[in-house]
């Protein structure tokens, strides 16, 4: 079979251009040192991506540009981010399609607990977001400020996604280790975890916390189909299939062109796909609920 053509996939990661791209992460501004990032980079982690999407003009619907590539390249649903503006009204043209995740700072922790319990009530939120490496102070995935936020997530019933492995902008990047997962998923047995970023260079331990923990899963943001890790596509054609989610990182670093190009040339077992690009997202965030 190879690639299902016709699918719907479900992107976990995607968002909506716009003509100050720079501002969007204005957020990660105050933990940046070096002047490349400073003052060259358009966002914080540009060292990494090449061709990266052009932002919008300014009188362009950013709306109609993001669904307009969705219909182009099979996209069902997605994944958005509840903060920014669009996404609400997004959610009013295009019923069930539009899920929003929102991105928390655990350094303001009952803020953060608010803002979930909110979310839930408000626009039925699906997902909380956490990146550690970007938090100021930085928050380790196993940090106690974290606790009250992963016992809201269960009490709500959503999935948390977590930033794993070497942060892509300039920041130090232990507090992402994928050994913290461990202690979380041992005193949260009930913890639905999304890694997201790559988990690299710990993509093996990646694996072998999956196969320790029932709610720990991956998920394939920022990486161009190309560059997906061996041990994540060893371990989903093998004991994973359920366990590993498409994400894309469109318009942040990656076009959903070149993601849909080289998806086909991904060697996954034809059991797989499916529940790589829409089955597993639809039961672990709950979307058809």
């Amino acid at each position: 079979m190879g690639y299902p053509e016709g699918l719907g996939a479900v992107d976990l990661m995607i968002g909506f251009p716009t003509h100050d791209r720079k501002a969007v992460y204005e957020p990660l501004q105050k933990g940046i040192k070096d002047a490349e990032t400073k003052d060259s980079f358009t966002f914080p982690a540009e060292y990494m991506f090449k061709d990266v999407p052009e932002g919008v003009a300014v009188d362009a619907d950013p709306i109609d540009e993001t669904f307009a590539e969705m219909d182009k390249w099979g996209v069902d649903k997605g994944l958005f981010a509840a903060n920014r503006e669009q996404s609400l009204e997004a959610a009013k043209r295009h019923p069930g399609r539009v899920y929003a995740s929102l991105e928390v700072d655990p350094n303001d922790v009952m803020g953060s607990v608010r803002k979930i319990r909110k979310g839930v009530a408000q626009y039925g939120l699906k997902a909380v977001t956490v990146f550690p490496s970007g938090c100021l102070p930085q928050v380790p995935v196993d940090d106690p400020k974290l606790y009250p936020i992963y016992a809201t997530c269960i009490e709500v019933d959503i999935p948390v996604v977590i930033n794993a492995g070497i942060a892509g902008p300039r920041f130090p990047s232990a507090c992402q280790h994928v050994e913290l997962f461990d202690r979380v998923c041992y005193d949260f047995p009930d913890l639905r975890i999304v890694m997201r970023h790559g988990a690299e260079p710990w993509e093996d331990l990646a694996v072998k916390l999956m196969l320790k923990w029932p709610g720990l899963y991956y998920m394939t943001s920022a990486f161009a189909p190309k560059y997906y890790p061996k041990a994540i596509i060893d371990y989903a054609n093998t004991r994973g299939a359920d366990k590993i989610m498409y994400a894309g990182y469109y318009p942040m670093g990656l076009s959903l062109e070149r993601i849909f190009t080289e998806m086909p040339n991904v060697p996954f077992r034809d059991h797989v796909w499916p529940m790589f690009l829409r089955e597993n997202a639809l039961r672990v965030f709950k979307l058809d609920d």
